[in-house]
């Protein structure tokens, strides 16, 4: 194996000499504890690498190992429930060869070589086979059905297949072409920050629906879209994250813990094993994948994190299954691009961050997509990423945020006022935006209603009339308001509480599915244009609000989704409500405050 030798420490950044012939990005093994870095600068004889190990104690004069080969991930069964650290390798089975510390420069295979899968072959002998083409199925989980396929770039005719019980490695099909013969194993190679290919892309028109009423309601992302969670501390970016894992219409989730902290990602490995899935009732990380890095973690190896995620997501995306990716957060990826781009002595760009941050965050966000697969059988897979970010304070100007709303087509924008008065989600409904809303809006309609768009659409216009009273409010006071201004606020803080507001903790708050949030919202619609129908025909605004039925309103969220048929019902009591107030409790507004005003006072 050829060799250079280290010249320079520095941190996370070790520069060696000697290294002709090596290319940018490949993987080297530094000083003999083997520890592992991948290329990121040459010149001359130099490379600069970025370790992604501790590199304490090294010093110059050890060695470096080259292996002329790019970082990659392993590709096969078994990645489903496991959780890998950064670099992919398997944490739990690392635990158990050397404790709760992880050791310097183990080297421990992704994927397990000592468990059998049962292969079942889909083709036959004879079959011309190309690159994407399904071959055989594993069994992986009890939600997940594992597809084998033709790497990229193989193809051939099949001269033999079985079927049976086999090790990751070995050889399930051989194929035959003009030049050789190809054995196949369920197991692939690919390069992490190399995309995966597809036949071709397909629009975005398709909701992944998250069960989180602000957000498939005003604020949806498509399945293969991109979304954005900037917000300050405290404010429940990773809260909604676990929700976007827990409820999201994926098939599959990869969570990216990027540099966060690692009582985070335990509340994850804790939460999943025990939460059911709401479509199979199996635990939820029967479908997931977890890449650990956390922050007291190697700096560098977070920029390793987010493309090993990636890389993995796409991986099942090939195989025609919904991708979810969740990363929290790329703040923390961009800090450790910062850290090492100051020790390269690189011209800063604006805050320190390097001048290529853009780039290297659009090349993140770009592998997203809905596509059409290579290969036989045709299927369709979308990967949707769903990356939060971290502000320091809050600060929506800070580069990540921009950097990364230049390419995202979803915006949530979280805020600690919100979050202050206990209102969670916390994401704001004046600032956020969805991209999608136009691109999705026939299939919802169909699927769901036909009014649910228009739905959407009118509950904003309300929200947004409230922003504006609200101004006035803060200047003279609400009693200064006509009644019906102040109906537009009651309207409001209808919406705000009864339907925005979400519980992520109760068992059935925390999830609402769309024909539920519909039903809700147009309720809380409806009551309002009785009540600006009733004050219209005489009804004093003080009996309005003091109706029986605004107790019924706000308890709706906690209806089980099977009983999401009694919100009908209620329709009909607040239509009888009204029109006993309005034939019977016909009042002028001079007699309701009388009525309201002590005895002895008139």
């Amino acid at each position: 194996m050829r060799k250079g030798e280290i010249t320079k420490v520095s941190g996370p950044l070790v520069v060696a000499k000697g290294m002709t012939g090596s290319k940018m990005y490949d993987v080297v093994r530094v000083s003999e504890e083997r520890l592992v870095g991948e290329i990121i600068e040459l010149s001359g004889d130099l490379a600069s690498i970025q370790v992604y190990e501790d590199t304490s104690g090294i010093g110059p004069g050890e060695p470096v190992y080259m292996t002329d080969q790019p970082l990659f991930v392993e590709l096969g069964p078994g990645l489903i429930e496991s959780i890998y650290d950064g670099i992919q390798r398997p944490l739990d089975i690392i635990r158990e060869k050397t404790g709760d510390n992880i050791s310097r420069g183990v080297e421990i295979p992704a994927l397990n070589r000592d468990k059998k899968w049962h292969f079942k072959p889909l083709v036959k002998k004879g079959d011309a086979l190309g690159p994407g083409d399904i071959i055989g199925e594993i069994e992986e989980t009890v939600l997940v059905v594992h597809k084998i396929m033709v790497p990229p770039g193989v193809h051939g005719k099949v001269k033999s297949i079985k079927e049976g019980a086999f090790f990751v490695t070995d050889k399930v099909c051989e194929l035959t072409n003009d030049k050789n013969i190809v054995a196949l194993s369920m197991l692939q190679r690919w390069p992490v920050r190399l995309p995966r290919p597809n036949q071709t892309r397909l629009a975005p028109t398709v909701l992944l629906s998250t069960g989180q009423r602000v957000i498939d309601m005003f604020f949806p992302v498509a399945k293969g879209g991109t979304a954005c969670i900037p917000g300050p501390f405290g404010s429940g970016k990773t809260v909604i994250q676990h929700q976007l894992a827990k409820w999201a219409d994926a098939e599959i989730v990869v969570y990216i813990g990027c540099g966060e902290r690692g009582n985070e990602m335990t509340d994850v490995l804790l939460e999943f094993p025990e939460l059911k899935d709401p479509r199979s009732g199996e635990p939820l990380m029967k479908r997931t994948v977890l890449i650990a890095n956390t922050s007291n973690m190697p700096v560098a190896a977070r920029e390793a994190s987010v493309y090993t995620g990636i890389t993995i997501a796409e991986y099942f995306r090939d195989m025609g299954y919904s991708v979810a990716v969740m990363a929290d957060s790329t703040s923390r990826w961009a800090e450790a691009m910062r850290e090492i781009s100051g020790r390269l002595e690189e011209m800063p760009g604006e805050e320190g961050y390097p001048a290529y941050l853009s780039a290297k965050v659009s090349a993140f966000y770009e592998r997203a997509g809905r596509v059409s697969a290579q290969g036989k059988p045709d299927r369709q897979g979308a990967l949707s990423v769903i990356g939060a970010v971290s502000p320091p304070g809050g600060d929506l100007s800070d580069p990540v945020v921009q950097a990364t709303l230049r390419v995202v087509k979803v915006f949530w924008s979280l805020e600690d006022k919100l979050a202050y008065q206990r209102h969670f989600p916390a994401i704001s409904w004046l600032n956020s935006y969805s991209l999608y809303t136009a691109d999705i809006a026939d299939e919802v309609n169909k699927h769901v209603a036909q009014d649910f768009t228009e739905l959407s659409k009118e509950a904003m216009r309300l929200l947004e009339q409230e922003a504006e009273l609200q101004e006035i409010v803060r200047l003279i006071g609400v009693d200064a308001l006509s009644p019906e201004d102040r109906l537009v606020l009651e309207g409001a803080r209808s919406l705000r509480e009864d339907f925005l507001h979400q519980n992520a903790f109760h068992e059935i708050d925390t999830y609402a599915s769309l024909k539920k949030q519909h039903k809700m919202l147009s309720t809380c619609l409806f009551n309002y244009n009785r009540a600006k129908e009733a004050l219209a025909r005489g009804v004093a605004f003080a009996d309005i609000v003091k109706m029986e039925t605004r107790d019924k309103i706000s308890r709706m969220r906690y209806l089980p989704e099977a009983d999401i048929g009694k919100i009908d019902s209620l329709n009909e009591e607040i239509m009888e409500a009204y029109d006993t107030l309005i034939k019977g409790g016909k009042t002028t507004e001079t007699e309701a405050a009388e009525k309201e005003q002590p005895k002895g006072e008139k």
